[in-house]
């Protein structure tokens, strides 16, 4: 029966800001600390202050986005609006693959944890579940799924209820840890054992960048936000700043309470030693109910993740609809509950999917946190445009010196990308251009209605040289399988100054002029089922 959906304003601030650190406090504090320990000794405490500069700074270009555009799945709408749908199309492709990945990544870490309690939900000497292992991330995906199924305020108050508890815990390990900590840990085996090199790869690789995923949350239900001018923007500072100082805690704590004979050999295994690090350290200090608060926590910390980012993937499948390069059916919203149904059932069923090939926490993290830096990157690019191409556009949150920040942010977002190595860039960024590819030969069902498709590839040529550029300098970089011939800070100089290069040219070859809907194509009239 025919009915008209839209979505509706719920969200509060305070619904705002729990969404953005639950997205944040998920799966990663729970194993990262002793993928940064690994590879980048005492010394990786510094990578989470620079990963909370460099996501503070493109929250700032976000929040001004969020503010002046609040679009339910923004973060894929934007690029389509400076840009075009061919760009919005490669951005969106890369965005879903990931968020979708996300999902099964912190059902995953559930299932490992719980094996603490039933081991045969692992196979024993892997990390890979066993048949009742996958069962069991089957059903809280389910689970997630039925939550934001219902609707948006069954959604908030869920994740409200997860927060009192998933917060409570790394504070509680934070007070504890106080007293078993050993300044002598951070000396004892080198305070820089792998240089700044070390810093560069816990940053990409080691889970940090992973850990900063609050952004997308936050910006993805804009339209369902209250006041979204004043909260969006708030709720993003007070998330990056609030997580940016919990997770140098923890660092801090986790590497000064190993007991330091562990440390004669180096920091280089302590990943291994210390797989589950917070419930390993608490069972080795004679902490029985840590370890059992920990895992309790682990439970719910990145279920609470997963139910958030079922939300957010389902709005940014939507918001691709909405783009005019993924099938309509996905921009349907359903009347009574302001869900788009459509898109959380293509979200589940790819999250049920990615459980499948990718068997444990560690698989996936390296690529998901590339796959969505390399979206974070599209905002300052958007945000130049919006000067040339929508210089009437009203800027209620309007940061001073946002034309230094922009590009800065972009450079950093590259470095990042450079980071992760030769491995994940060769198949990451190959696989956008097949897509790149893919569009041109059905060019013949591509919207060029508002944009034709000659300016779509006028605007797009960036983004591939942008793409080109990254998997040259990675093949000769040092980093992840590179040949080395490029060595720091040669590397980075060159990554610099290529990214500067995109950025200015992606400013200036943005659409004529920006192709902004109007919010109230939110509401627009759809055939759904009551």
């Amino acid at each position: 029966m025919a009915s008209e959906g839209k979505f509706k304003k719920t969200i509060s601030l305070f619904d705002l800001i729990l969404i953005g650190l639950g997205a944040i406090f998920g799966s990663a504090w729970l194993f990262a600390v002793s993928n940064v320990a690994s590879k980048a000794g005492p010394i990786g405490s510094l990578s989470w202050i620079i990963g909370g500069i460099i996501v503070l700074l493109i929250g700032f270009i976000y929040a001004q986005l969020g503010a002046a555009i609040p679009r339910t799945g923004g973060i894929l709408r934007y690029p389509v609006y400076s840009h075009g749908p061919l760009v919005g199309y490669l951005i969106s492709f890369i965005t879903i693959v990931a968020y979708t990945s996300l999902i099964s990544i912190e059902v995953t870490a559930v299932r490992q944890y719980i094996a603490y309690w039933f081991p045969n939900l692992t196979v024993e000497g892997s990390e890979s579940p066993t048949i009742l292992g996958w069962f069991v991330q089957f059903g809280l995906l389910c689970l997630f799924f039925l939550l934001n199924y219902w609707s948006v305020k069954t959604f908030a108050k869920s994740n409200i209820i997860i927060s009192i508890f998933k917060y409570f815990v790394p504070l509680t390990i934070i007070v504890v840890l106080l007293f078993h900590f050993k300044s002598a840990n951070l000396t004892a085996a080198g305070f820089a054992p792998f240089g700044f090199q070390g810093i560069q790869a816990a940053i990409s690789t080691g889970g940090v960048m992973f850990a900063y995923l609050g952004l997308h949350p936050i910006v993805s239900v804009a339209s369902e936000v209250k006041n979204p001018q004043r909260n969006i923007p708030i709720a993003l500072i007070v998330c990056i700043v609030l997580a940016a100082a919990i997770y140098t805690t923890l660092q801090l704590l986790f590497i000064g309470s190993i007991p330091t004979d562990m440390l004669n050999n180096g920091w280089e295994n302590i990943q291994s030693e210390f797989p589950l690090p917070f419930k390993d350290i608490a069972v080795m200090l004679g902490l029985g109910w840590l370890a059992t608060l920990v895992v309790m926590d682990a439970i719910l910390s990145p279920g609470g993740n997963g139910n958030i980012f079922m939300n957010t993937t389902a709005r940014l499948v939507y918001a691709w609809s909405h783009t005019g390069t993924l099938f309509n059916v996905f921009s349907k919203v359903h009347k009574e509950t302001g869900i788009p149904r459509a898109s959380l059932w293509l979200s589940f069923g790819m999250s049920v999917f990615w459980t499948l090939p990718f068997p444990s926490w560690n698989a996936l993290v390296n690529v998901c946190s590339v796959a969505l830096i390399l979206s974070y990157a599209v905002a300052p690019i958007s945000s130049a445009a919006f000067e040339v191409n929508a210089k009437d556009l009203k800027k209620p949150f309007n940061l001073k010196g946002m034309s230094v920040i922009a590009p800065i942010s972009f450079i950093f977002a590259t470095y990042i990308v450079y980071w992760s190595g030769w491995g994940t860039i060769s198949w990451l960024l190959g696989s956008q251009l097949v897509m790149y590819v893919i569009y041109l030969a059905f060019s013949k069902y591509v919207p060029k209605e508002e944009v034709s498709l000659a300016q779509q590839l006028k605007s797009s040529w960036w983004i591939v040289a942008y793409y080109c550029m990254m998997l040259v300098i990675s093949y000769f970089g040092s980093f992840g399988g590179g040949l080395g011939l490029l060595s720091n800070p040669v590397d980075l100089l060159v990554t610099a100054a290529g990214a500067l290069v995109i950025y200015y040219w992606a400013k200036y070859t943005g659409l004529p002029k920006a192709i902004i809907d109007s919010d109230r194509t939110e509401s627009s009239s759809l055939d759904v089922e009551k």
